[in-house]
């Protein structure tokens, strides 16, 4: 991850009047250089020397700063990533039956058509992000 995001990361967590700390900047990192939203566990696997209970407080807080952002999937293993903010905007796939998250990106006729069609009402106070979850069976499940 280069300079860019983790600066405008570190801004957003000073805005919402978060510190910015090692274990936070680390976690930011793990997360700058993923190709794909992490479980905590494939998080502590990059980065051992950080303590599993610090690690989720820390990813509540950075998700509170709106520094990341949390992906469901259909196991048990919530995964993790930048914001679409900090990152270039992409959508998901999810398998329903390993559970398996991939980041996917859709092309701009597609993202136009999608933007106009699920035009959120605008209400006060609310701030809409459109995301696009493309739930299927990856091959490799195939049976």
């Amino acid at each position: 991850m280069g300079p860019e995001p983790r600066e405008r990361a570190i801004a957003r967590l000073r805005a919402a009047g978060q510190r910015v700390t090692a274990n936070r900047e680390a976690l930011v990192d793990v997360l700058g250089r993923a190709e794909r939203p992490l479980t905590l566990p494939e998080i502590l696997r990059e980065r051992p020397d950080l303590a599993q209970s610090s690690a989720y407080r820390n990813l509540l807080a950075l998700e509170q700063a709106e520094v990341v952002r949390r992906v469901d999937g259909v196991d048990e293993f919530a995964r993790f990533e930048l914001d679409d903010g900090l990152t270039d905007h992409h959508h998901h796939l999810i398998c329903s039956a390993c559970g398996r998250v991939e980041d996917t990106a859709m092309p701009g006729a597609i993202e136009t058509a999608i933007a106009k069609a699920a035009e959120p009402p605008k209400v006060d106070g609310f701030g809409e992000e459109l995301t696009v979850v493309v739930d299927g069976i990856f091959e490799t499940n195939w049976t």
